[in-house]
């Protein structure tokens, strides 16, 4: 009889901690199919579709970097950088996060799982924790997976940036890390509102649509002409802030404040949402949401955030409107320009020349001139001069320009054919287009790098 009281005070005693609840929940999501195959997806998928187009004629040309997956492995796991941020991930963890909570709804074994581990306050954390793991397990097979095609498919070789500027496979590969580094917190964020959306609507399929409905209508705003502020104050906005790392001085301003506004965003989703769960009246088989509570702790904290984070990006960095002016864009594409003709001055085996001896100028126009000289849009003509040493005429190209309304932009050569038409160069790594018939750019929206 001692002996039997002996063993079970000890386990009457003891209490399941947060890690051991985490242990438990990553086990119950595993266990569902959907998650590993998903999983299984995010870990496979890209290195074969990478593989599949860079062996391709036909490129991804008008997705950033993807004119590149000829040239450089680097590329390719950028393309998926790109499909993920604007689609994948804005939709997937909201609703992988948030299918943590919304399951034991659907099953209604909330009140096992209390009196399993009697408090609701570890049983967030433990959930939450491993939503989260999960999503940054899906990220990361992204990332692997992309970057692993692309250099097993084309190889380890220099990537042009979006200056024209030639990195060094080892600078491309620390840019392409970090890059999938900083997405991680606008991914967190996003998360976190499947969490605040689940846990505010219950058992309602309304509480898992809702959040990546939401999230994907973010994404899609940011290709909208949003105020400047606006744009920032968006969690998805991180998602497109990364190009300008591949920008000499890189664009490090707009990077950071996506960053941060995502983490403000994931503490801003992740607190009502807990608060709102140890509130919970457990005992309510049918719950579907916690009344006006859900309004005030479920609804309003997106709305808040947004103006709030709006606010104090207008504060930190002031920008007018749109955040595209005529002398970003004429100095972008003038540098831009000047790194790709000594680029292909090399291919052609002509004299090496500098950009400083270049002297590249643009002059560039939007909608022949009427108008706002400003703002996004296809209908932006650009004519660069430069000058080569012992030249005494300038020579002149034509680009025509589709700027984007978060910067990023796409110049296509309008002539001289000789200088920016389509013609193949070769190259060590074989032939390929002539470098100043199409480019990427970048416009910096906030005006904080360097003018020179």
């Amino acid at each position: 009889m001692t002996a039997t009281l002996a063993d079970d005070r000890p386990t009457a005693a003891r209490r399941v901690t947060v890690v051991r609840g985490y242990r438990f929940e990553l086990v119950k999501l595993f266990s569902q199919w959907r998650v590993r195959l998903l999983v299984l997806a995010c870990w496979i998928a890209p290195a074969l579709f990478v593989a599949a187009v860079s062996e391709q004629s036909t490129l991804p040309s008008d997705t950033l970097f993807g004119r590149w997956m000829h040239t450089t492995g680097w590329a390719g796991p950028l393309v998926t950088l790109g499909f993920a941020g604007a689609w994948a991930l804005p939709l997937l963890a909201p609703v992988v996060a948030g299918d943590v909570f919304a399951s034991e709804d659907r099953l209604g074994t909330w009140r096992h799982l209390l009196v399993a581990v009697r408090s609701p306050r570890r049983i967030f954390a433990a959930k939450a924790l491993a939503g989260f793991s999960v999503v940054l397990l899906l990220v990361t097979g992204l990332a692997c997976s992309g970057t692993a095609g692309g250099l097993l498919a084309v190889g380890d070789r220099p990537l042009i940036g979006l200056d024209g500027r030639l990195l060094t496979p080892a600078d491309a590969g620390g840019k392409v890390l970090l890059a999938w580094v900083c997405v991680l917190a606008p991914t967190l964020a996003l998360a976190a509102l499947g969490i605040l959306g689940s846990v505010a609507l219950g058992r309602s399929p309304t509480g898992l649509l809702l959040p990546g409905l939401a999230a994907l209508a973010m994404q899609v705003a940011q290709a909208l002409p949003l105020p400047v502020a606006v744009r920032l104050a968006l969690p998805g906005y991180a998602f497109t802030a990364w190009d300008g790392l591949f920008t000499a001085p890189a664009q490090t301003t707009p990077l950071l404040i996506g960053v941060a506004v995502s983490l403000v965003w994931a503490v801003g989703a992740t607190v009502p949402a807990y608060l709102l769960f140890v509130r919970r009246d457990f005992t309510d088989a049918a719950y579907d949401g916690a009344g006006r509570r859900t309004i005030a702790l479920g609804l309003l904290p997106p709305v808040a955030l947004v103006a709030l984070t709006a606010a104090l990006v207008a504060l930190a960095a002031p920008a007018a409107g749109s955040g595209i002016r005529q002398d970003k864009v004429q100095r972008s594409l003038a540098t831009a320009f000047a790194h790709l003709y000594r680029l292909q001055t090399e291919q052609l085996h002509r004299p090496a020349v500098t950009e400083a001896r270049l002297r590249t100028s643009a002059a560039c126009t939007k909608s022949a001139g009427h108008g706002a000289q400003e703002g996004p849009g296809n209908d932006w003509r650009c004519v660069v001069t430069w000058r080569l040493p012992g030249v005494p005429v300038a020579g002149t190209a034509v680009y025509q320009l589709d700027v984007g309304s978060d910067g990023r932009f796409v110049a296509d050569g309008d002539g001289p054919k000789e200088v920016n038409g389509y013609f193949l160069v070769r190259t060590p790594t074989g032939d390929a287009p002539n470098p100043l018939w199409q480019f990427d750019g970048q416009v910096d929206l906030l005006d904080t790098t360097s003018k020179g």
